[in-house]
């Protein structure tokens, strides 16, 4: 059987969803976490784009090792130069450059011909293999060009020196048969074709990213290009989930084989959701709280008496796996050690004191905990940034015939800062405006604020995800408490200090 390979562009293309900004320590995690889940390909970022891109990819071809880490460039000295020196330290660094061959962006945005267009990529593909021999070359809106162009140009980039192809649908305007068949004439006209790994990287537009991958997929595409839980540019990308459990579930269909690790879908879905946030739509396939969730009484009692009935997936494939073990305010070390090295996480022993006594006071306040509420506890530590401010208390008072108001108190460097109490439209607002006025930073903006119960109940864990607008570019904090208001503020007070830390670098 063939083998699909699995390209993951989340830490890149998925990034580049409107409001999205991870620090490096933050994308360590979520590749390290592709990695657990076999993934072939991670596609860690852009290196030219920015420092903060290229610190990115360094740290994670230095630090992921089972995994052929990608970094993209533009077909140009700088930018590959830039890129290699970013990838040089991993195990089988892929060079991943693109150039337009649509004529819409060879005129408009490029300004050059199809001549241009082929020397330059042949150029391009020659410098990178000074480098390396793991080439991926990309024809960015391949969908829209001529065939006749992709034709030569892919002969001429193969001989050049590419090991892979990639075709993109950039703007998401192909539909199924179309692209199949744009992938099948790729095939019969290329003469040196055969000499690649043919892939494709879909947008989800017209809502068909996942439809145009696996149509190519029949047609002879070997690397499909997706991102967790679809997310990118606009509408998005071709989803991981949904490809990947779309040629596990009917492999009597496709006869093709895949590698990854399935059981790691639903924690790096949470993960990639904590860390961008973005939340999940309930109805979403495989990953959406909705996906396995029955309320018709017919589907209940099918479920009940056979699960095929009305599942075609089992949700232990994907990790919806029930923890065996129920921990309590009782519960002691070895027992929470075991619980937490069962959900599969390895805590350094300082991480794991924390995670335990947060543990101990949560205990306190319900009777059993679940794997999920412990999850939130060890997601709080894991991906915390520096504090550089810290809460030492919040007080709030409100009603409806007074007026709310929040006292807070920071400390910073193991200094006291100010008390502050200030008066707001509820007691969020309230806290918010306290903060703001003992920090001083000028030009905070409230994007989003969402709070979610983790599990069911009035005793929940309330999970907060804030995003900010400071000085231009987005910030996001998250924490997980019992009480919502003291979540918030430190959702808040994450998200100034992941800026703090920005600024600094």
């Amino acid at each position: 059987m063939d083998i699909i390979k699995i390209f993951d562009t989340t830490l890149r293309d998925g990034e580049q969803s409107p409001g999205v900004s991870l620090i490096p320590e933050e994308k360590l995690a979520i590749a390290q976490q592709l990695a657990r889940m076999k993934v072939d390909v991670i596609e860690a970022g852009f290196p030219i784009a920015s420092n903060g891109d290229f610190q990115s990819v360094k740290l994670i071809a230095d630090n992921v090792r089972t995994v052929e880490i990608a970094g993209l460039a533009r077909c140009n000295v700088k930018d590959i130069d830039r890129a290699w020196e970013a990838l040089k330290g991993g195990e089988n660094p892929r060079l991943h450059i693109f150039l337009a061959t649509s004529p819409i962006h060879m005129k408009y945005k490029l300004k050059m011909t199809e001549e241009e267009v082929l020397e330059r990529a042949v150029e391009s593909v020659k410098y990178c293999s000074r480098y390396t021999s793991n080439i991926e070359f990309s024809a960015e809106d391949a969908s829209r060009s001529e065939r006749e162009f992709l034709y030569r140009l892919f002969e001429a980039v193969i001989k050049a020196g590419a090991r892979v192809i990639n075709i993109p649908d950039t703007v998401g305007y192909a539909v199924p048969l179309e692209f199949g068949l744009l992938i099948k004439d790729i095939r019969e006209n290329v003469p040196n074709i055969d000499q690649v790994t043919l892939s494709v990287h879909c947008h989800n537009d017209l809502g068909l990213a996942v439809a145009n991958s696996l149509a190519a997929i029949e047609n002879g595409a070997r690397q499909v290009e997706v991102a967790v839980n679809g997310i990118g540019e606009r509408a998005g990308n071709t989803a991981l989930e949904e490809v990947v459990m779309a040629l596990r579930t009917r492999k009597d269909y496709y006869n093709l084989n895949i590698s990854q690790d399935t059981t790691q879908i639903m924690r790096l879905s949470k993960m990639v959701s904590k860390l961008t946030g973005m939340p999940v739509q309930h109805n979403k396939a495989i990953v959406g709280k909705n996906a396995f969730l029955h309320e018709s009484g017919i589907h209940q009692d099918g479920v009940i008496k056979e699960r095929s009935t009305y599942e075609i997936m089992d949700a232990k494939s994907i990790g919806l796996e029930e923890n065996t073990l129920v921990l309590g305010k009782h519960s002691g070390r070895h027992a929470f050690r075991e619980y937490v090295k069962e959900l599969g996480y390895e805590l350094e022993e300082d991480t794991f004191e924390e995670v335990f006594n947060r543990f101990k006071e949560l205990a306190d306040k319900k009777k059993k905990l679940s794997s999920v509420d412990i999850e939130a506890l060890i997601n709080n530590e894991i991906y915390s940034v520096e504090a550089y401010y810290e809460l030492e208390y919040v007080c709030v008072s409100t009603g409806n015939t007074v007026l709310p108001t929040a006292t807070i108190k920071l400390k910073k460097e193991d200094q006291i800062m100010q008390v502050a109490a200030c008066s707001g439209d509820g007691p969020i607002d309230a806290t918010f405006k306290a903060i703001n006025s003992v920090i001083g930073i000028d030009n905070i903006k409230l994007l989003s604020f969402k709070i979610d119960a983790i599990t069911g109940g009035t005793d929940a864990l309330g999970d907060v995800v804030i995003k900010l607008d400071i000085d231009g570019k987005t910030f996001i904090g998250h924490s997980a408490q019992p009480d919502i208001t003291y979540a918030s503020a430190l959702a808040y007070l994450e998200a100034i200090n992941r800026y703090i830390s920005v600024s600094q670098q």
